[in-house]
């Protein structure tokens, strides 16, 4: 796996563009209207998320946020006072942040495109890095880590959200019913009693006939196409045992799960978040001495 894959993949799929909708031209007024419709979306949707930031101690502190999707945590991070800098694999994702920043004039200490696994910062840099979404999807996270610790200054905080491997979007969505699903609709395409489908599953029958439907449906090589769409190059799955063993640097203070998120299954908004949730919230510390 090149990180230029992930890369590429990110650059042409930015985060939140397929709910959304992207911005419908270059100006100004169509970039204010995009990022207020995602904001609204994005928060009605994982409402949990500004609630996860009120928690944060970050007034005043240097924070780096890693992956930066539309900006979105970045404004929130900003408004609720932080010192921020951000970075980004895709310069699409850079360019759109630096407009959101500068269309609602907030106020940041940095912001450039550069990657997790060679951060452009001097040692002991940033009281705080944040990541929501991103480290999940670094294959080399074992030299992630190791970057993220070495910016921190002795004893700081690294706030991130990995996908659940204890959920029911993993556990039951992916594993079983997605699975069943591909198998079944790929067994009738072959057997000429259905077209194949121009929708996601479409996408997935493509992947199976290019892959070979047994490897395709192993769960090592499933996982990676069935988080954020069926082109995505890699994905991991944490509970909190492998977030120890991948993050050895840092000490595991807090883990909280939220966000139920299962599609197809119809359990967005059900109880049982904090057990079965897709999103798992995780406050690590520095450890002083690796």
């Amino acid at each position: 796996m090149r990180q230029s894959d992930i890369q590429d993949f990110w650059a042409a799929h930015p985060c939140g563009d397929n709910v959304f909708g992207v911005p419908g031209g270059d100006g100004h007024e169509d970039y204010e209207l995009f990022f207020t419709r995602y904001d609204a979306g994005k928060y009605r949707l994982e409402s949990h998320i500004p609630q996860c930031l009120d928690r944060l101690d970050i007034a005043g502190r240097r924070v780096l946020e890693i992956g930066l999707g539309q900006g979105a945590e970045s404004e929130q991070l900003i408004r609720r006072g932080a010192r921020w800098t951000g970075v980004d694999l895709t310069e699409t994702a850079v360019r759109r942040t630096g407009m959101r920043l500068a269309l609602r004039d907030l106020p940041y200490e940095g912001l450039q495109q550069a990657s997790v696994l060679d951060l452009p910062f001097p040692d002991d840099s940033f009281d705080l890095v944040f990541s929501h979404g991103v480290l999940h999807h670094v294959p080399e996270i074992l030299t992630a880590q190791r970057e993220i610790h070495r910016v921190l200054k002795p004893g700081g905080e690294l706030i991130v959200m990995l996908y659940a491997r204890w959920s029911v979007n993993y556990l039951l969505s992916i594993a079983v019913v997605r699975r069943a699903a591909l198998l079944a609709a790929y067994t009738l395409v072959r057997c000429g009693l259905l077209p194949t489908p121009h929708s996601l599953l479409g996408a997935h029958i493509v992947n199976a006939r290019r892959r070979g439907l047994l490897r395709y449906l192993r769960m090592s090589d499933f996982v990676h196409r069935n988080t954020d769409g069926p082109d995505n190059p890699f994905s991991r799955v944490y509970d909190v045992r492998r977030v120890r063993r991948h993050f050895p640097l840092f000490e595991v203070r807090d883990a909280e799960k939220r966000f139920m998120h299962a599609p197809p299954l119809p359990v967005h908004g059900m109880i049982g978040e904090r057990m079965l949730g897709w999103h798992l919230w995780l406050h690590l510390n520095a450890k002083t001495s690796p």
